[in-house]
């Protein structure tokens, strides 16, 4: 037996790198979805055994959990696009379009994480979704209620179902052009509703 061959099995383990873990689980959950994505086929993936990945994660569901927040603070420039003073239709109709070329960017993992995980079947998987989605949600409330209080919990409301809708259309493989049709479309019902 050569030396090699004894060492193989001691020493330190190679070292885990959890944020590639997170980018392959990222793109499993995004292309299958959650139901569809297995915890054998996340660790093949990941190149570890499923104990190692519920050491390092918890159950799928919590792993899921931290993909959607890595996911939810940079897939969509929420943040700059509703900034204080923007003029609140304008800037809606803006949003509307980033998202409709996000969503459609790229086909294997088209439409919004957050939206799509919140119509899952999984009870905890969906619920840790819907948060995200209320978050975005009461961004969308906060950004309106300095200039149109009363209507901005309606036009958020408004707002997540177009989202969905885009984010739904854009996984069924609508093409770019179609979806920002539709965000101009809605943008038209934001003026109407948000005049000044």
């Amino acid at each position: 037996m050569t030396d090699k061959e004894k060492s193989k099995g001691r020493g330190r383990p190679r070292a885990f790198d959890k944020e590639a873990a997170l980018n392959i689980a990222q793109a499993l959950f995004h292309e299958h979805g959650y139901d569809g994505t297995g915890v054998a086929a996340l660790a093949q993936a990941m190149g570890i055994n499923p104990p190692s990945l519920y050491a390092a994660f918890g159950d799928k569901a919590s792993l899921f959990g931290q993909v959607l927040a890595r996911y939810a603070a940079s897939a969509l420039p929420v943040g700059d696009l509703l900034s204080p003073g923007a003029p609140p239709a304008q800037a809606l109709t803006r949003l509307l379009h980033e998202a409709a070329r996000i969503y459609a960017a790229d086909p294997s993992a088209a439409g919004c994480l957050v939206l799509e995980g919140a119509r899952g079947s999984d009870p905890d998987a969906a619920a840790r979704a819907r948060i995200w989605k209320e978050g975005s949600a009461s961004r969308i409330r906060d950004f309106l209620a300095p200039s149109h209080p009363e209507q901005a919990g309606t036009v958020a409301d408004y707002m997540v179902a177009i989202l969905s809708g885009l984010s739904s259309d854009a996984r069924a493989g609508r093409p770019v052009e179609r979806l920002l049709a539709v965000a101009d479309m809605a943008g038209l019902a934001l003026k109407v509703a948000l005049p000044g």
